[in-house]
């Protein structure tokens, strides 16, 4: 088993509350004593794990979740109000833009200044500055001040200086949300060599694609604790159905706002639904529904992303189906999927009592399921395909 890289044990951070007045005086005192303090806002609460060499991991979580706040402690930038992050080897930190870069110097000047105190300096820098340069792509601009370059800019010289340095642990935080198309794929395509020779990587990205793409294993923190870790592929799936439930539960309370119901609830009433041998091939479906007046109704059932985003939907009375009568005005349907295309995702099941006529939904009951695996697929379902040579 390869060598442990780095070790973040139990840290947390606490970031004093200077607005009230003294707040500061006091915040300096503690740290004139080496007295944490339990007062202020905490943006790190016991955060724990290891990465071993040759591993890429990812953060993922909403703004604010602290995952910054972690990669700076880890860089060694900031220091824990407990805990530690201890590490080995070299470290390549992309973090703030413009990080360590003087912005009177030029872009040559910055990238000579910042080599050498990564150790890379004389001729051995002189070796690299031509390759350097042209992974940056800036042009002319290479001998101009920092101050006058754009984000995408400062991005591309700090990541063309890690190109060469090529640091046992590199840690980025949402470089490659900055910058053109083609200059982020370059990027990818760098990062994955630089995976394959025995890199290790740690990785903040709101792109689930690239975290799937370019990591093994992940850790989702929220308001600055540990939600989930595991495989980036878990973890994705469980962090998308998060932000899939939270923007279905907005659309929800818009409609309330606007005294709209989605359902008439009345005559038939979905009375239980249950999912079995949920699998990446398929499930099954069962459940009841209560006829007030003893006729027998029917059912829809719709498969529906966390946010709500229709897959497939079908009814009783399409199919030519009849419910069962088991007695006292209920009925009982059941149905199978069998080797359906969905993509690992979180979704629901979505069952609607209906009338008759199959005319009108009077009772909805939804089941939330999730369908695992790995894979970088994009969309809803797998639709069969061949390459052509």
């Amino acid at each position: 088993m390869s060598e442990i890289l780095l070790t973040v044990s139990h840290v947390s951070k606490t970031f004093p509350r200077i607005g009230r007045h003294g707040a500061g005086f006091a915040a300096l005192a503690r740290l004139l004593i080496a007295k944490p303090s339990s007062e202020g806002f905490h943006a790190l609460t016991d955060i724990d794990f290891t990465v071993r060499r040759g591993e890429s991991f990812a953060l993922v979580g909403e703004n604010g979740a602290g995952k910054s706040t972690l990669l700076k402690i880890i860089a060694g930038v900031l220091q824990p109000s407990a805990g530690s992050a201890k590490r080995i080897g070299t470290v390549g930190a992309l973090l703030e833009l413009g990080a360590g870069f003087h912005p009177e110097y030029t872009g040559r000047e910055n990238l000579k200044l910042s080599a050498a105190l990564q150790g890379l300096t004389g001729a051995a820098f002189d070796a690299q500055l031509d390759s350097i340069i042209a992974f940056a792509d800036i042009g002319e601009h290479i001998d101009a001040p920092i101050k006058t370059y754009s984000s995408g800019m400062v991005v591309r010289l700090g990541f063309a200086l890690v190109t060469a340095l090529k640091p046992d642990l590199l840690i980025t935080d949402e470089v490659l949300a900055v910058g053109d198309e083609s200059f982020q794929n370059k990027c990818i395509t760098w990062m994955e060599c630089y995976l394959a020779d025995g890199g290790t990587l740690l990785l903040v990205s709101h792109s689930l694609y690239h975290v799937k793409k370019l990591t093994q294993r992940a850790v989702w923190l929220d308001h600055g604790a540990m939600r989930m870790i595991g495989s980036s592929a878990d973890v994705s799936i469980a962090y998308q159905a998060f932000h899939e439930a939270k923007q279905a539960g907005a659309k929800q309370e818009a409609l309330a706002k606007d005294g709209r119901d989605a359902s008439a609830l009345g005559q038939y009433a979905v009375t239980d639904l249950r999912l079995d041998n949920v699998t990446i091939h398929g499930m099954s479906v069962r459940g009841r529904v209560k006829s007030r007046d003893g006729r027998r109704p029917q059912v829809a059932v719709g498969i529906v992303r966390m946010d709500g985003t229709p897959v497939y939907g079908t009814t009783s009375e399409i199919d030519g189906v009849a419910l069962r009568d088991v007695g006292a005005s209920a009925f009982e349907f059941a149905l199978t999927f069998s080797e359906w295309a969905l993509l690992p995702g979180a979704y629901k099941l979505r069952a609607h009592a209906m009338d008759p006529e199959g005319m009108r939904v009077y009772d909805t009951v939804e089941r939330d399921f999730t369908v695992l695996g790995d894979s970088r697929e994009q969309g809803l379902v797998r639709l069969p395909h061949r390459w052509d040579s």
